[in-house]
């Protein structure tokens, strides 16, 4: 591949695999995490993918971020906007501001601050591609998710303009939309929501689970799967989409 590669919340989860992924497809990776303890990690198992602590909300860091990592990879083909946080569990009358303003910093406005570094890039080498990541809560309504729900469908409102902006360059934004993806952070919506709900988790599992068509959860290494194509030749006319990897949810249960 020979690509070269940036990616948000890279440290751990998902987008730990993605970048793995890339580094195993020949491409140059620069990632940025918040944790530290992620990153500690990466650097002593993965040396080769390059690796800023940041906070993706924090303007000046972003700003300061490209400039490393155009120093590092002399050119960006591929950046992939990963970062995300589940928000506030509840009934929107229980819910406050700041955790409203919150969950959509994170899951919104950093990737207007990501792309908006990376598009002058991109422009003026006339190729790349921006990927991203929605939910398929960016699909659906999303009862005691309101937050993360707003955010996620902004995201797909967001990339289709991206794709009109840089369409005439050759350059190319879409949308990814994972359902339940399997790993810590499922499990940590799955609880909250159990909790707020008075259910068992059990029973939140399997609410995730019966609306689907494939009755699983979704694996990381699928969602990798996505980013790569995505960031391949092979989807050079793929833009402005919004493509679920999530078995075909059918319906999206509500939280009563």
């Amino acid at each position: 591949m020979n690509q070269r590669v940036m990616i948000t919340a890279g440290g751990s989860g998902i987008g730990l695999v993605i970048a793995k992924s890339f580094i195993g497809n020949g491409a140059k990776v620069h990632i940025c995490d918040v944790s530290e303890r992620a990153l500690a990690d990466v650097a002593a198992n993965y040396p080769q993918i390059a690796a800023t602590h940041l906070n993706v909300t924090d303007e000046k860091a972003v700003r300061r971020w490209f400039d490393d990592a155009m120093s590092d990879l002399n050119g960006l083909d591929v950046l992939i906007n990963n970062a995300g946080t589940k928000g506030p569990t509840g009934y929107v009358e229980d819910l406050k501001l700041d955790e409203w303003n919150a969950c959509l910093s994170v899951c919104l406005d950093a990737q207007f601050l990501c792309a908006r570094s990376a598009a002058p890039i991109m422009k003026s080498q006339r190729s790349g591609s921006i990927i991203n990541m929605s939910s398929n809560a960016g699909l659906y309504g999303y009862g005691l998710r309101t937050p993360y729900a707003a955010a996620k469908w902004a995201v797909i409102g967001f990339t289709k303009s991206l794709a009109v902006e840089l369409g005439p360059y050759d350059v190319r934004a879409n949308a990814i939309c994972p359902g339940s993806v399997e790993g810590a952070r499922v499990e940590e919506v799955a609880r909250a929501e159990a909790a707020s709900r008075g259910i068992s988790i059990e029973a939140v599992h399997h609410e995730y689970l019966q609306g689907q068509s494939i009755k699983r959860f979704v694996q990381p290494q699928e969602v990798a799967d996505m980013c790569l194509f995505l960031a391949s030749p092979a989807s050079k006319m793929v833009t402005g989409q919004a493509i679920a990897v999530d078995g075909h949810t059918e319906t999206f249960h509500i939280g009563n």
